[in-house]
């Protein structure tokens, strides 16, 4: 047995860019900041994830997520490769959302 799962809840860092690779089926791409605070110090370290989300999540994405709004997401990783313009393959690690709930924005007090 194995195991593929993510659970994050954080910031959106840009509002979600909508694609259509194919008619219909629209394709939604944001970036998420997390994060941590290390014991026993003030320094805190941001991790930034990549997602996707598509279908209907797309659609929720694209009419009410945008920058600073708080998500709590889950899904798994995938990675996938590609080529550059410069023709240099790259690799990029992304969350596929299965699931999320919407919490609000930044610096907005909580339900």
């Amino acid at each position: 047995m194995s195991v593929n799962k993510v659970i994050l809840l954080g910031y959106v860092g840009s509002d979600p860019e909508i694609r259509y690779p194919e008619k219909d089926k629209p394709v939604a791409f944001m970036s998420l900041a997390t994060n941590e605070r290390y014991a026993n110090s003030t320094a805190e370290v941001t991790e930034w994830h990549s997602l996707v989300m598509g279908g209907k999540n797309a659609e929720f994405a694209e009419k009410y997520i945008r920058k600073g709004s708080r998500l709590y997401v889950e899904g798994k990783l995938r990675t996938r490769e590609y080529d550059d313009r410069m023709k240099i393959r790259r690799r990029k690690t992304e969350i596929i959302v299965e699931r999320f709930e919407l919490l609000g924005r930044k610096n907005e007090p909580p339900a």
